[in-house]
């Protein structure tokens, strides 16, 4: 047996505990009307889950519970929750999830129509009593529980209500909840993958801007290593040429400086011949005059033209500058921006909306995008280039007063020049002895100008030289700020041919330097500065599509497993569908036959026909262009359509001409729905079946038959038997009797087979 007892407490009319233990194939229930006999097969339908009170004969969850009765002091009181609880012989395993012998179920209902559900003791959910009595075949509402009034259900119901009852006794409503889970599952993965699909489409734009970027951002980093290479073959031609130039500049002046030392010797000690001679005249003094002026001007000619040197350097560097700035410039005007930022501004102006006047919408909108533009133009803008331009201005002025100095300088050592060759000449007609130191001087002074003449253009070499050097360190030191300090380890390159270094024309590194200069402002209009920022936002925007793509892939696997998986369900349901008809269609046949004498039963699979009525404008437009006759309207308007498959019970009654169940007496449907009911029995038996007065409309003769049935159905079911029938109860090895007192409460007798059949016979 596979069911042991049914315990209730509080439950209806059964105040107190009561226990009703199922140890006979065939246990009979008999008591009078209105004892609360029937309660018993609500108590199974509430236990295994029922939520719908209404088929349990009340409205609320309360109305299950004692309400007390009698009204005297025996009348017992209310109870404040009702209890119902099953108990199963788990030994064969039944249930093949629990690993226990025994398996009790209750389900407890309290007065504020709150429930719960307890497994072997333990509180657990409704889903976990649903899913743990399907693998047994098991239900609330299943065809193992056919209450009174309720045998003839499946015969009235409709086709496709009917074939649902059919597929539950076979045992596929398991497989009907995993089509169904499986299709809910379905549902939220396609919902899913709209989701996966529709971020997708939101990153789309600002992945495709990003990778627009880090081409720009590829391409900076391209020009980047191309401007290092330049600049490193730049620095080591630019080190080998300063540092031999500078070398031989010295090397050159070092001797012609030696000779003016020596030169300045002897002319300082002609001069103190002179002076300490004792014919020392006004010509002699007249001549060490002139040498002093003649030395003193060309002492300040030298500095004017170190300063027009230093000068013209920071004119071409400001030249250098302000051209870089104006190409940087003209590269700004077409300067991207990020999309987010564009955003903000749009976003700025859409809150104007509450701006009434238009004059001050339009002044708001353009003060906005000034700001938008003042904010992404770099700070030094044409200021700088103002700045540059009046520093060249003011240099320029120093520059021209400089060579207006120097032009003056020129002239007075012109001067002196002429006198000086006067008094030479004045010099050379005078036969006097002291005359020779005097020419001595003058051969001195002579050398001295041409000696000071090479120096003085060596001296403005090593200025220029000086120059070039301050602006190679420079460079050098802007750079390591440009491009990091890669490009200042140039020393692969120091090994280039010294010769070959000295003899190439400075025109060509004079282009590396144009060269060096477009790419500096090509690669800071590019903002090579954010390249990282830029290459890891790609990066993590990448991959997280990446993710999603690969996240809608697995959806989409997933969907089409789903898919496969409700459609082998379809086919399995089918299959065995069909199967079980055929089986269900033989037991019927005999069960009929034994019921009926003779005749045949089956049920035949057909398709739901429904009409469907055409648009009535289809219609009119069809009557109209004399398409249909309007005569035949009226049986026109209507087409029929295929609906879902269903199930049809054709009966074939012996000696009768009764072929259709509109044709059946009440009780020949009462017996054609019995023989059904016990055909799927034995196709698919269930552990236990509850038949509730279910014979109550037969006759002696039937009665005898439906005896005969029982107890061959109780060969492969365990069988609860609510009855009033004498033969049925027959049938049974135990009887309960149920009694109700005057206080309104059932209660339970029970005899054995032996004496049960005295009390019929």
């Amino acid at each position: 047996m596979y069911l042991k007892s049914l315990e209730l407490s509080g439950f209806k009319s059964f105040a107190k505990k009561a226990t009703l233990n199922f140890n006979s194939a065939i246990t009979g229930i008999v008591g009078p009307n209105g004892s609360g006999k029937s309660n018993t097969a609500e108590a199974f339908r509430f236990v295994l889950g029922e939520q719908s009170i209404k088929s349990l004969r009340g409205k609320r969850g309360e109305d299950m519970i004692w309400n007390g009765g009698g009204d005297g002091p025996a009348g017992a009181s209310r109870s404040n929750r009702a209890s119902a609880k099953l108990t199963f012989d788990n030994s064969r395993r039944m249930f093949s999830t629990i690993d226990f012998d025994e398996v009790t179920i209750e389900r407890i209902v309290h007065r504020d129509n709150s429930n719960e559900y307890l497994l072997n003791g333990t509180q657990v959910r409704l889903k976990d009593i649903i899913e743990l009595l399907a693998t047994a075949h098991v239900g609330a509402t299943g065809h193992h529980i056919i209450s009174q009034g309720e045998a003839d259900r499946i015969l009235s119901a409709s086709i496709r209500e009917r074939r649902e009852m059919i597929e539950d006794a076979l045992g596929l409503k398991i497989y009907q909840w995993k089509k169904l889970e499986s299709i809910k599952k379905l549902e939220r993965t396609e919902e899913n993958m709209k989701q996966v699909e529709s971020l997708r489409r939101e990153i789309a734009p600002h992945l495709r801007f990003l990778k627009k970027q880090v081409e720009k951002v590829e391409k900076a980093e391209e020009m980047r290593r191309e401007l290092i290479s330049v600049y490193k073959i730049y620095f080591a031609q630019e080190e080998h040429f300063v540092a031999t130039e500078k070398a031989r500049l010295h090397s050159e002046i070092a001797e012609p400086r030696k000779e003016l030392s020596n030169l300045e010797h002897a002319l300082n000690k002609a001069k103190d011949i002179l002076t300490a001679s004792k014919s020392k005249d006004v010509t002699s003094d007249e001549l060490i005059s002139l040498e002093k002026k003649l030395a003193d001007t060309r002492i300040e000619t030298d500095t004017v033209v170190r300063e027009l040197g230093r000068i013209e350097g920071e004119i071409n560097a400001n030249k250098r500058a302000k051209e870089k700035e104006e190409g940087r410039m003209k590269q700004e005007e077409f300067k991207t921006v990020y999309l987010k930022d564009v955003e903000e501004v749009i976003q700025t102006i859409e809150n104007f909306h509450s701006i009434a006047d238009a004059k001050q919408l339009f002044k708001e909108v353009i003060q906005a995008l000034k700001g938008f533009v003042t904010r992404h133009r770099s700070s030094t803008d044409s200021q700088f280039i103002i700045d540059v331009e009046k520093e060249l201005v003011k240099l320029h002025e120093q520059k021209k007063e400089l060579e207006h100095k120097r032009a003056q300088l020129a002239d007075h050592e012109k001067k002196i020049t002429s006198e000086y060759n006067a008094l030479k000449q004045k010099i050379e007609q005078e036969k006097d002895t002291n005359r020779d130191a005097e020419k001595e001087v003058f051969r001195i002074i002579a050398r001295q100008n041409e000696v000071r003449h090479v120096v003085g253009s060596l001296n403005a070499e090593i200025v220029k030289i000086e120059h070039s050097e301050a602006e190679f360190k420079r460079e050098l030191g802007e750079a390591g700020i440009i491009v990091g300090r890669e490009a200042t380890q140039y020393e692969e390159f120091s090994s280039l041919n010294v010769k070959g270094s000295i003899n190439e024309n400075r025109t060509e590194q004079e282009n590396r330097k144009h060269q060096i200069e477009r790419l500096k402002i090509r690669l800071e209009d590019m903002g090579a500065g954010g390249g990282a920022e830029v290459m890891k936002e790609y990066k993590e925007t990448e991959e997280r599509d990446a993710f999603l793509a690969r996240e809608l892939a697995d959806l989409e696997k997933a969907g089409d497993e789903l898919r496969k998986l409700i459609a082998d369900l379809d086919v399995r349901i089918d299959v065995e569908f069909k199967q079980g008809i055929i089986k269900i269609n033989k037991e019927f046949t005999n069960y009929f036959s034994l019921m009926f004498g003779g005749g045949h039963a089956e049920l035949s699979v057909i398709r739901e026909v429904r009409r469907k009525k055409k648009n009535e404008e289809t219609e009119l437009g069809e009557i109209l262009s004399g398409d249909i006759d309007a005569n035949m309207q009226m049986g026109a308007n209507e087409a029929n359509e295929e609906g879902p498959e269903g199930l049809e019970v054709n009966v074939s009654l012996p000696r009768k001409k009764v072929k259709g169940l509109m044709m059946l007496s009440g009780g020949e449907r009462a017996l054609t729905s019995i023989a059904l009911l016990f055909a799927i029995s034995q196709v698919n038996p269930p552990p236990f079946i509850i038949l509730d007065e279910t014979d109550a409309a037969l006759d002696e003769a039937n009665s005898k038959k439906y005896g005969d049935m029982i107890e061959n159905l109780s060969k492969s079911s365990q069988l609860i038997l609510i009855t009033h029938n004498r033969e049925t109860m027959s049938r049974a090895g135990v009887l309960y009797g149920v009694t109700m007192g005057a206080d309104g409460a059932s209660k339970l007798l029970s005899i054995q087979f032996e004496e049960a059949v005295k009390v019929a016979k």
